[in-house]
């Protein structure tokens, strides 16, 4: 019987996506690990990968569809030694299909919203074929294992052999939730060293919806023009929401003055090729802080509060209509250089929307540099289940008191914005102080 080839779920958020291009034409042979589509997220162009081998005997959805659900079959694959006259009635008897469960707000893979993380919170990608977990030979397919991307990927991280796992899914394929049983199964038995983010538990607390009718009553019917929600604004509306009504925000300031930093950031690029910015000082001084301070480097879960040894910062980047938070990760362990380096790469492909899945879902930390638009101060949001995000501000001329005597400097506001379940003011107030040491004694940061 053919295997049908579903929609992934390549994020935490996606519901749906578009099919960009088939890099498989029917007929052609198909390995585990192969590339044979574009999909296109609500936050990037992502490359799918087969999780199992024979040749594609039919391509249901076409490129260029958009809106196809998550799970809905996109083409048929014809197992070794098939016949074609298989592919006879089958896509007209196809079931409908039934959504794979994503993980939870705050479940993460690797790194996350922070957990890995964006909570990161997270459906996963198609393991790539340099890490995709060789299957074991099992009763489940004749010699080889069935299970979907997601369910590889699950395998793969916690350890689980899929040949002695049954699979519940069509045809007796390991699916998302067979995984999730023999976790559960196993729980007992071993202690991860990093634990899964569970969350709140719970549906939390949705915002009024308005329909257009109620919006145009409330404002008096003005002329407008309509701008149609993308998947990734959607997205954003949906996460902010659920942060500001589920995080207890709590904020602090502090200003910093910059003008021995401008003076060694000048004194580098005029001596490198790597030019670096503000804002790679800024994220170089955030991750050395959280070093100092480990407490700030934190998230909740409903079992306890997890504490990241590494510093993985999470940098807000704009595009055309909304923004993703690409991480550099170690960011404690590396130098202005690399960091300067990482981040204008990570930047320029995230605007192209060519990152991968662990590239910007994840983190520990975030940061929110609104200086270039001229800003002088704000407090950004929580990204979930980080427990911490700094919004840098403008560094701009202010009169300043030196010695009991005026003087004229270069400040730039720094908000703290914490989850108070997870940070305290004391612990916020000393990874501000350690941060403002850093930024105004530079050269502790090239040590």
């Amino acid at each position: 019987m053919p295997i049908e080839i579903r929609m992934p779920a390549l994020s935490p958020t996606m519901t749906e996506g578009n099919l960009a291009r088939w890099l498989k034409k029917e007929g052609d042979e198909v390995h585990s690990g192969d590339v044979i589509a574009e999909i296109e997220t609500d936050k990037a162009t992502m490359e799918y990968e087969a999780a199992d081998e024979g040749r594609l005997g039919r391509i249901i959805v076409p490129e260029g569809a958009q809106g196809i659900k998550v799970n809905q079959p996109i083409a048929l694959l014809l197992e070794e030694g098939e016949d074609p006259s298989a592919l006879a009635g089958f896509a007209a008897a196809l079931p409908a299909p039934h959504p794979l469960p994503l993980p939870a707000s705050g479940e993460r893979e690797g790194p996350a919203p922070h957990g890995s993380a964006q909570s990161a919170a997270r459906g996963q990608a198609p393991a790539r074929k340099d890490e995709e977990q060789k299957p074991k030979l099992s009763g489940n397919g004749a010699g080889r294992v069935f299970a979907s991307p997601l369910a590889r990927r699950m395998a793969l991280h916690a350890g689980l052999d899929l040949g002695a796992i049954r699979g519940s899914g069509p045809q007796g394929r390991i699916v998302k939730a067979d995984i999730d049983a023999a976790l559960g199964g196993a729980s007992t038995a071993a202690t991860a060293t990093a634990p899964a983010i569970t969350g709140v538990t719970g549906a939390p607390p949705t915002a009024p919806v308005f329909a257009k009718p109620q919006i145009l009553a409330l404002a008096g019917t003005p002329p407008f023009t309509e701008k149609p929600h993308t998947a990734m604004r959607r997205v954003i509306a949906r996460r902010l929401a659920e942060s500001k009504q589920t995080v207890p925000h709590h904020y602090m300031s502090v200003d910093c003055t910059i003008d021995d930093l401008l003076k060694i950031r000048a004194t580098l690029n005029g001596k490198s090729e790597t030019k670096t910015s503000i804002n790679d000082f800024v994220i170089r001084a955030a991750a050395l802080a959280l070093r100092q301070v480990p407490a700030a480097n934190a998230s909740w879960s409903d079992d306890a509060i997890l504490l990241w040894q590494r510093a993985d910062i999470s940098v807000a980047v704009a595009l055309d209509d909304g923004l993703i938070t690409p991480i550099v990760k170690g960011a404690d362990q590396k130098g202005l250089a690399q960091i300067a380096a990482e981040m204008k790469d990570l930047a320029l492909r995230a605007r192209a929307g060519k990152l991968k899945l662990e590239e910007f879902q994840g983190g520990t930390f975030s940061i929110s540099n609104l200086g270039m638009y001229g800003i002088r101060d704000f407090a950004a949001v929580i990204n979930p289940p980080q427990g911490c995000i700094l919004a840098v501000g403008a560094g701009e001329q202010r009169p300043i008191v030196q010695g009991g005597q005026l003087a004229i400097a270069t400040v730039m506001t720094c908000t703290l914005s914490c989850d108070h379940r997870v940070i305290d003011g004391a612990v916020g107030a000393q990874f501000l102080a350690a941060f403002k040491k850093l930024i105004e004694d530079p050269l502790t940061m090239l040590l």
